[in-house]
């Protein structure tokens, strides 16, 4: 038995995640539970998430590997990096957490451009319609990929999409696995077609031992742990009981999924 089964009558389920979208799609549980309320947890990762791309752009460009290679091996030899300030980043997917990595982006003194399903010009410096996001791609030194997994969001961003791209870009990956071509990722980066990666998502999880991206130098893999925070667990009790109390109240619950964008 599962859960439509042992509670028929729920009115109301909290989950724990943002992105629980496709689960409820594949459970079918918007079918079979069509008076439940389902409630994600919208905004809780999105600081941790902000700050994986900070320190996954500052890994990149400062060139953090190679310090640390140095260090290991007490080689001294002077370096130079290079700065965020001034250069071009793109959001795609402006929710909760674009719209933090956003904020942050800026307050390194880079220009944001983004792309969302509905508009949401004053969280970027120059919005773009999701019908014409392919526009902005070639414009930015530094793509984020933050939006939900759903039908027309699966791999989205495919060999089309970095054939447009700068030959120097970075590519940084926190939403859903699908949501990108992973071979022809593979490929632009072995061609040099992108610059780098820093995937934190992937197709299949965990990333099997034989995949390419373990031993790209240009790629951080990291295992889908950028959201993971030891201040989760109080963030999700507090969403929780302010949408407790909302439910007590009969008042609009925070981050109602909306089951008809999963297909």
């Amino acid at each position: 038995m599962d859960l439509p089964d042992l509670a028929p009558n729920v009115c109301w389920i909290q989950a724990t995640s943002a992105g629980i979208g496709q689960f409820v799609k594949q459970q079918e549980y918007d079918r079979r539970m069509p008076k439940t309320l389902f409630t994600t947890a919208s905004g809780v990762h999105a600081r941790p998430l902000a700050e994986y791309v900070i320190l996954a752009m500052l890994t990149h460009y400062k060139g953090l590997q190679r310090i640390l290679d140095a260090q290991k091996n007490s080689f001294w030899s002077r370096m130079a990096g290079t700065d965020l300030e001034g250069r071009t980043m793109a959001v795609v997917g402006l929710g909760s957490i674009g719209c933090e990595v956003s904020r942050m982006a800026k307050a390194f003194g880079m220009r944001v451009i983004g792309t969302d399903l509905y508009p949401k010009k004053e969280s970027v410096d120059q919005f773009y319609s999701i019908d014409n996001f392919r526009e902005m791609l070639p414009l930015a030194d530094v793509i984020v990929l933050c939006v939900p997994h759903t039908k027309n969001t699966e791999k989205m961003f495919g060999a089309v999409e970095l054939a447009t791209t700068r030959r120097d870009a970075f590519l940084i990956n926190i939403a859903r696995g699908a949501v990108v071509d992973e071979l022809a990722l593979i490929k632009a980066l072995q061609s040099g077609q992108l610059g780098g990666a820093a995937l934190d998502v992937f197709s299949e999880e965990p990333l099997p031992a034989n995949s390419p991206f373990w031993q790209m130098p240009n790629v951080i893999v990291s295992p889908h742990s950028a959201c993971t925070s030891d201040r989760e667990n109080l963030r999700l009790t507090d969403l929780f009981c302010d949408n407790l109390e909302r439910f007590l109240n009969n008042q609009p619950l925070r981050n109602v999924l909306d089951t008809e964008l999963l297909f």
